[in-house]
């Protein structure tokens, strides 16, 4: 286990401290910015990466907005995850060994614990739903990403809710936005647990209290992307982010409603998801347009989601919103690292020792595409890379391409992927090919219109791209080998 109990970061500002002391890691700015495109337009071009729009910066660093445009309680954040650089800095963990963490405490949970309103931090302020005056749009300062989004959205809302029927837990991010004084519409992508507890309520004609924590412990964020099969239904991903801490993470009784948010949280919105009640999406603009998902492309608005009535706002003195763009490295962290964590575990348990490592690359929003780094030790393990990627179907369903490569090759870097597939891969017998799986729903190329081979929308052709070298050509493929010298002799400053 590499959890540290004694990690300096516990909450949104311990995090925010620690990156303010790394070199390149923090700016901010006090020049007034509006929350309604401009915001994400800044940081597109400081930091997003990853999917969004070109030009854009792969690994820079976070950035806080001090004062925003009618809302001067409120600083917003962004791209706190947006490097895994900056994640490994954040989990105290190697940037290259993340899955590896995550994997690890998967194994080793370490549950939440409930504690007293002395350390509700998250209740410092308090705003009534049942206050006339009460407003969503005017005390959040939630951000719309681009000009022709459905609304202002929350994109960093820790959803915990509960069963009706067992009253186990689940933590999930969840596309909300903001529709009138005191409701949100929610997407729930299906299979999401969290829409499986509010099916339940819904059945019983009960509304499903709901707590949406803003501005927490990273751990808690990244743990809570975790998905199916390695969290089955009835597992709290906060068990997750205690393991990764070492020390449970600290729950604060809601005020209004039968419900449990983050303690530490900067933001807490507590409602209930009604039954039986639907909003469309975009009914205050009329866009047809939601906001920009992962893959790149901004999504459609959904003409039915189901509707959430807040009851309070509660949160800390002097504020901070946090916020992601939609499509960048952001997502591919928050998504891809327990991607990789659900393949490498899944992978070990059927062939211990040969899955080195896994990237969930940053081209498929840490979803679509992942790099399996595999190790052949005899002739038995030719063909067994092949099964890996099959595995990797299977801990992460959504997933769409594996590449799978030798243990010279550097995951992490494209450019030496890419030269695996153009010296060790040809396209008729490196290439598996399985049509007609489900996968993930915003993918906009799988429709039938695409391809033939599409009978529905939402199922792909899931693909497997072996650029491993056959075991018996081994010794044909070995890499130019460098003489060992140490670089510091020549360029002491050198990184």
């Amino acid at each position: 286990m590499h959890c540290k109990s004694d990690h300096p970061v516990h909450d949104l500002r311990s995090a925010l401290a620690l990156l303010q002391s790394l070199p390149g890691e923090f700016v901010s700015t006090d020049t007034e910015v509006d929350p309604e495109a401009e915001l994400s337009g800044v940081y597109r071009y400081v930091g997003a990466g990853g999917t969004c729009m070109r030009p854009t910066r792969k690994g820079g660093p976070v950035m806080m907005f001090n004062k925003v445009k009618g809302f001067p309680d409120f600083k917003v954040v962004i791209g706190l995850v947006g490097s895994r650089k900056r994640v490994g800095h954040l989990l105290g963990c190697a940037p290259e060994r993340l899955g590896h963490l995550l994997k690890d405490a998967v194994q080793h949970p370490q549950a939440p614990v409930e504690v007293g309103p002395d350390k509700a931090q998250c209740q410092e302020v308090v705003h009534y739903a049942s206050d006339p005056s009460f407003d969503l749009r005017t005390l959040l300062p939630a951000p719309t990403n681009t000009e022709e989004d459905a609304g202002p959205y929350i994109t960093m809302g820790m959803c915990y809710a509960s069963d009706p029927e067992t009253g186990e837990s689940d933590i999930t991010i969840h596309r909300l936005c903001v529709q009138s004084r005191d409701e949100l519409s929610m997407w729930l992508t299906p299979g999401r647990h969290i829409d499986a507890f509010r099916q339940k309520a819904e059945a019983a004609g009960k509304p499903l209290p709901i707590s949406i924590s803003i501005g927490v412990d990273p751990a808690i964020e990244i743990a809570a992307c975790f998905e199916p099969p390695t969290t089955p239904l009835g597992f709290d991903e906060l068990n997750v982010a205690g393991a990764i801490r070492g020390r449970p993470v600290e729950l604060s009784r809601c005020l209004t409603i039968p419900a449990r948010a983050i303690a530490h949280a900067e933001v807490v919105i507590e409602g209930e998801l009604l039954p039986n009640v639907r909003v469309r999406e975009d009914q205050n603009t009329d866009t047809g347009k939601a906001m920009p998902e992962f893959p790149g492309y901004t999504g459609e608005s959904k003409d039915a989601l189901p509707v959430i009535k807040v009851k309070a706002i509660t949160h800390r003195r002097n504020p901070i919103l946090q916020t992601t763009v939609g499509p960048g490295e952001e997502h591919v962290n928050l998504a891809g690292i327990p991607t990789e964590a659900s393949i490498l575990d899944m992978v070990d348990r059927a062939m211990p020792g040969k899955l080195l490592n896994v990237f969930a690359h940053s081209s498929g929003g840490g979803k679509f595409l992942a790099v399996l780094q595999f190790k052949k030790s005899g002739p038995a393990d030719e063909g067994r890379q092949r099964q890996a990627a099959l595995l990797a179907f299977s801990a992460f369903p959504e997933l769409k391409h594996v590449i799978l490569v030798d243990e010279d090759v550097d995951i992490f870097d494209t450019d030496d992927v890419l030269w695996a597939m153009q010296t060790r891969y040809q396209g008729d017998v490196s290439t598996v090919f399985i049509p007609g799986v489900r996968c993930h729903p915003l993918d906009p190329s799988q429709i039938p219109a695409f391809s033939p081979s599409i009978r529905q929308a939402g199922t792909s052709c899931k693909t497997i791209f072996d650029c491993t070298v056959p075991f018996d050509l081994k010794s044909h493929f070995e890499r130019s080998r460098f003489k060992e010298v140490d670089v510091k002799r020549f360029l002491p400053d050198f990184e």
